[in-house]
């Protein structure tokens, strides 16, 4: 999977709000991948919104156009790894942020976001738009 790109929850709603450039980034990529995790937390934005069922819509349809990553036992490693080493620094992340960190780093993808503090985790590609 190596040089894909592994959407952050930001980067997902910057794409569905139709920025250009962010559309630009992605477009020759194969395919979309979604994390487990930034689904969850969409469908967590989409409970707290006033626009409720038009972005279950979107989150649906993004799924339909999405590949889904799963986290499994490898990602549960490489979490694991993240989080000893951010504890070491004394710089602690949000948690799902480590586990799509130990997403990004288990397939070799690029993280697309806007979030600065994953430059913190050593060999995790980061990339903004």
């Amino acid at each position: 999977m190596s040089g894909e790109f592994l959407l952050d929850t930001n980067a997902v709603i910057a794409l569905l709000d139709g920025e250009m450039a962010l559309r630009e980034l992605v477009a020759d990529s194969p395919r979309l991948l979604l994390s487990i995790v930034v689904l969850g937390e969409l469908y967590h934005g989409a409970q707290n919104s006033r626009l409720y069922d038009d972005n279950i819509t979107r989150i649906e349809n993004l799924i339909l156009t999405s590949t889904l990553l799963y986290c499994d036992k490898g990602t549960a490693w490489e979490y694991g790894i993240i989080k000893k080493y951010l504890r070491s620094t004394g710089r602690p992340l949000p948690e799902n942020d480590i586990w799509l960190a130990a997403l990004a780093r288990q397939y070799d993808l690029v993280l697309m976001t806007r979030d600065k503090h994953f430059q913190e985790i050593e060999r995790l590609n980061v990339s903004s738009w």
